[in-house]
């Protein structure tokens, strides 16, 4: 091994520079004199230097300016909780045929969303129950009732044609 094949162990470390605006130096990038160049107030958003600004010289659309669309319920939008969505295999696999005391046997268990959420299914949003969707992937061979949830297309033919048979 020979003195110029040695090489440190830690990265160089870059000298500290001093002066105005670090290694830009004189005028620190700002330019020779000016508003720009000066501390404190920059000027304003769209200011054209003594020209007619681009925003006035634009053509402009007649008519009533300013007027907002409101749209009922918007300010309560962020407290909307979104639907859940379950296929209907995941109900296959955590209901059964057997109906409880109130349909005295004769149907299968109710789907509703307490019995989701009982069952795990679901999981409450910020405090509250989600609405529920049902989508039809899967397949239905018990007979189940269907409670304030939302049912797909492809779910409501699946249960017309299970009450058929």
């Amino acid at each position: 091994m020979q003195l110029h094949q040695l090489k440190p162990v830690y990265k160089k470390k870059s000298r500290q520079r001093v002066g105005r605006g670090g290694r830009h130096g004189t005028y620190a990038g700002r330019g020779l004199k000016g508003q720009k160049a000066r501390a404190g107030r920059k000027p304003r958003q769209g200011f054209a230097g003594g020209d007619t600004p681009l925003s006035k010289r634009l053509p402009k659309q007649r008519g009533s300016v300013g007027k907002v669309k409101i749209r009922r319920g918007s300010k309560l939008s962020r407290f909307r909780v979104k639907a859940s969505i379950l296929n209907i295999e995941d109900i296959e696999k955590k209901f059964s045929a057997k109906g409880g005391p109130a349909s005295g046997g004769k149907t299968g268990e109710i789907v509703s969303q307490q019995s989701l959420l009982k069952k795990g299914l679901i999981d409450k949003i910020g405090g509250r129950i989600p609405q529920v969707k049902i989508l039809g992937k899967g397949e239905i061979k018990k007979k189940l009732e269907f409670e304030g949830v939302k049912l797909s297309k492809s779910v409501q033919e699946k249960i017309k044609q299970k009450l058929r048979k």
